[in-house]
């Protein structure tokens, strides 16, 4: 299945401009949306889910007209929010029922096989009973993915889904999207370079309504070998000294002390040693190169 976006902008009445001009197209495959936050991300989530309109562009799902034909769309499609409400006194069994008929899954034989496969899917099998208001926000999220996968959707979309989570139930809710992104596309729209590192064999970045980048986050990579070097540095002087003379990338405290990772096409000198690009380091880069036009 393929999601073809061309030419999408989008201006807010508030003069906003949360998307401009933006063209990026989808595979079936676990895609990454990365861009800071206000970089646009959830306006362009919001437009194909069919929940607001653009000013200009057109999006085809599987040659399906989105803008056009916004019912056909909401059958293929599974939608889990940046925010979404919970009713706290249903239990998640119930509220998965109550879902599942509003879908058209009425035949009742297929609805509990299709419900007690997600819960199960989620891990959420032993709370099924329990008020959905008792969830943490870990069990709120899977909740949310169980919603989202009702009806088998072709497309689903997940926008910044383990921000907040603590690690452990971080790393729960990726392995539950890695399991569903082996058979359908799924979109993960985050700020979180390091969900798109783990999950995703495509990627593209945006900011400012713009897209900067698109690609196989291992070419990205390859592009930037040999051309990211650190230094440790102990006082803010040496830190301001740095940002002054170098374009400097990012800079970590580790053990109170400022690592400082710089993008330089040669040797920069200055005791910087030459280290392995992670994904952060292109997410960096292109915000920074952005930033200058």
């Amino acid at each position: 299945m393929a999601l073809i976006i061309t030419g999408l902008s989008k201006t807010y009445p508030n003069g906003v401009k949360a998307l401009k001009n933006l063209s990026l197209t989808v595979g079936n495959c676990m895609f990454g949306l990365l861009g800071p936050n206000g970089a646009g991300k959830s306006t362009l989530m919001r437009t194909i889910a069919t929940l607001q309109d653009p000013d200009a562009g057109e999006i085809q799902l599987d040659g399906v007209d989105v803008l056009k034909d916004k019912t056909a769309v909401r059958k293929l499609l599974g939608y889990l929010p940046q925010e979404f409400g919970v009713y706290p006194k249903i239990s998640a069994l119930a509220m998965l029922q109550h879902l599942a008929v509003m879908k058209g899954i009425t035949n009742r034989t297929e609805r509990n096989q299709m419900v007690d496969a997600l819960l199960n899917q989620t891990n959420l099998w032993s709370a099924r009973k329990k008020p959905l208001g008792t969830y943490s926000g870990g069990m709120k999220q899977r909740f949310g993915i169980a919603q989202a996968l009702l009806a088998n959707p072709k497309l689903i979309i997940v926008d910044e889904p383990t921000a907040g989570l603590d690690p452990a139930e971080r790393n729960r809710f990726l392995n539950l999207l890695s399991g569903i992104g082996s058979d359908v596309t799924v979109i993960l729209s985050t700020h979180i370079v390091e969900d798109v590192r783990e999950l995703c064999p495509r990627m593209a970045i945006i900011a400012n309504g713009e897209l900067l980048l698109e690609g196989v986050p291992a070419e990205t990579l390859d592009a930037l070998k040999g051309k990211i070097w650190s230094k440790v540095v102990a006082t803010d002087d040496e830190l301001r000294a740095l940002e002054t003379n170098f374009h400097l990338l990012s800079t970590h405290l580790a053990g109170g002390l400022h690592e400082v990772r710089i993008y330089s096409e040669s040797n920069p000198g200055d005791a910087f040693l030459p280290v392995a690009s992670d994904l952060e380091d292109v997410y960096f880069l292109n915000l920074a190169r952005h930033a200058k036009n």
